[in-house]
């Protein structure tokens, strides 16, 4: 190399170095940081696409965090990261450049044919932790004038080094943050049950004081006194079982930052009466804002091997996130069928409110959950995937914008007595 190539490479591995440290630093998302490095590696070496994959160590999988390109892949498509050009890279740790993709056997084609993009020439490097093993792969693909070379590979390794080690960095902030969050629960927790015993006590004494009332008093009405004295009563026990369960929801949901898990406690249960315990907690609310709770099908449903506390929580945290996506006139519906093996329960949970994005959608049940919510951790769809899958379930969701969205959950009636999963947080 003559000495103006080499000065030139050192010029553009400086404002290489420049960009990523001043993009990234300023992020503490790893979704953020992903998005940044990845822009910011197109841009220095002038390629039409690239994506980085993260390693998933549970399924041994790549996963396709963020592609950028006219068809990128979809967020979330994986696959077995043994395999193709990017597995190679992630298991030796080493960077690689392809001349001509389709000549070198190790190219996943089948990526390519399934997004309708044609790899040319690519770079694929490592996303090492420092020292340690890589996290992932950066790819970049078709270099816009000329082949891609050992000169971008030179380029490209400061800024995959810079970018695994701000998602390293915004990783442990998040886990800083939750371990925060957990201690802050805790004391919450402890406060919350202290504030909740004088209005258990008084829901008490509040019953007792009004069926005496109500037995004392002149027989004027008696129709109308006995529906009064119920409506009172009904009150009274809703308020009063709420705050049993807020007590214990505080709990949980501390535990579940924590990763903490309990095993679920199966035994026969109506799914009938946890849609309608859902809908009498949340009724109130539902009907300030003008929406209407429905349900179909659900009481004719056989009974399910089922953790009842634990539907409660899936049930009520899917309805009360649609309340706040609905508006006035809608409704929310609670539909339930016997699939045709006659063994498994379909329950969808409808909703006519304004929909999901793709973007949110398609990371509704992953670590990267997007909560439009103001201030939102996106905690309540970690909360009901971990209980339909402690059920054996699985759950699906379709969302079209200004139509609606609908969560399709699929259980078994009869769940198998294995040993508890690692997630059960709910």
């Amino acid at each position: 190399m003559n000495p103006s190539n080499q000065l030139d490479r050192k010029e553009r591995e400086l404002e290489a170095a420049r960009k990523i440290s001043e993009a990234l630093f300023q992020h503490l998302r790893v979704e953020d940081v992903v998005e940044q490095g990845l822009k910011i590696a197109l841009e220095v070496v002038n390629c039409q696409a690239g994506c980085v994959l993260l390693a998933n160590p549970e399924s041994k999988e790549l996963v396709f965090y963020h592609a950028i390109g006219d068809r990128p892949p979809k967020t979330g498509t994986a696959f077995p990261w043994a395999q193709g050009i990017a597995g190679t890279v992630f298991a030796t740790g080493k960077s690689m450049v392809v001349k001509d993709a389709k000549e070198d056997q190790r190219h996943l084609g089948e990526i390519d044919h399934l997004t309708g993009f044609h790899t040319e020439d690519m770079i694929a490097l490592p996303l090492k932790r420092w020292e340690g093993h890589p996290i992932g792969v950066l790819e970049v693909m078709n270099k816009r004038e000329g082949r891609l070379n050992q000169d971008d590979v030179a380029i490209l390794t400061i800024i995959a080094a810079f970018t695994a080690l701000s998602i390293e960095q915004a990783r442990l902030f998040q886990e800083a943050k939750l371990a925060e969050v957990a201690r802050i629960l805790g004391n919450i927790g402890h406060d919350v049950k202290n504030m909740l015993m004088p209005v258990l006590c008084g829901t008490s004494l509040l019953k007792d004081e009004i069926n005496e009332v109500f037995g004392s008093l002149p027989k004027f009405d008696p129709n109308k006194a006995l529906a009064s004295h119920e409506v009172c009563l009904e009150v009274i026990e809703m308020v009063a079982n709420n705050a049993k369960r807020i007590q214990g929801r505080v709990k949980e949901i501390a535990d579940c930052v924590k990763g903490l898990t309990s095993p679920p406690r199966f035994a026969p249960c109506k799914l009938h009466h946890v849609v309608a315990s859902v809908f009498d907690t949340l009724n109130l609310m539902a009907q300030e804002k003008g929406i209407t709770l429905l349900h179909e099908g659900i009481v004719e449903l056989p009974e399910m091997q089922a953790d009842e506390s634990r539907l409660f929580n899936a049930f009520y945290n899917l309805v009360n996130n649609a309340i706040a996506e609905v508006p006035q006139g809608g409704s929310i519906t609670i539909k339930g069928q016997i699939e045709s093996n006659g063994k498994t329960i379909h329950v969808s949970v409808m909703d006519t409110g304004r929909g999901m994005p793709a973007e949110i959608r398609d990371t509704l049940f992953t670590s990267r959950v997007i909560s439009r919510k103001q201030g939102g951790t996106g905690l309540g769809t970690k909360i009901v995937k971990d209980v339909v899958e402690a059920h054996s379930g699985v759950i699906e969701v379709e969302s079209e914008i200004n139509v609606g969205t609908i969560f399709h959950i699929h259980f078994p009636m009869e769940v198998s007595t294995g040993p508890p999963s690692d997630n059960l947080c709910s």
